[in-house]
């Protein structure tokens, strides 16, 4: 078997880094998906696709999968630098803004 341990990136339609401290480890694909031509669902044979899971180290996933016998590549972790500002979100709305503040 064949997999990837990977940190996940942060979701696009938020700010917030939740679910992205822990590394995952996911099983590659061993079969190609089929379009079924009753209903014209995606499937596959391959159960494995399903199986994603968590850790709370590198180390610790890395240990897993050699106590498993899975043969794994670890992706390297891409860390996005923090957007701090000095007010914060409350800055919008104090009363001492030198400008106008407008949509």
């Amino acid at each position: 078997m064949r997999a990837r341990i990977y940190q996940p990136a942060r979701n696009a339609m938020q700010s917030g880094t939740a679910k992205t401290r822990d590394w995952v480890l996911e099983f590659a694909p061993a079969d190609a998906r089929e379009i079924d031509p009753l209903m014209g669902w995606t499937s596959s044979a391959d159960t494995q696709r399903q199986v994603r899971l968590r850790f709370p180290s590198q180390e610790a996933a890395l240990d897993y999968a050699k106590a498993h016998g899975i043969d794994a590549e670890v992706l390297p972790s891409h860390q996005r630098a923090p957007n701090i500002r000095a007010g914060g979100y409350g800055e919008n709305f104090a009363t001492n803004r030198r400008g106008a503040w407008t949509h």
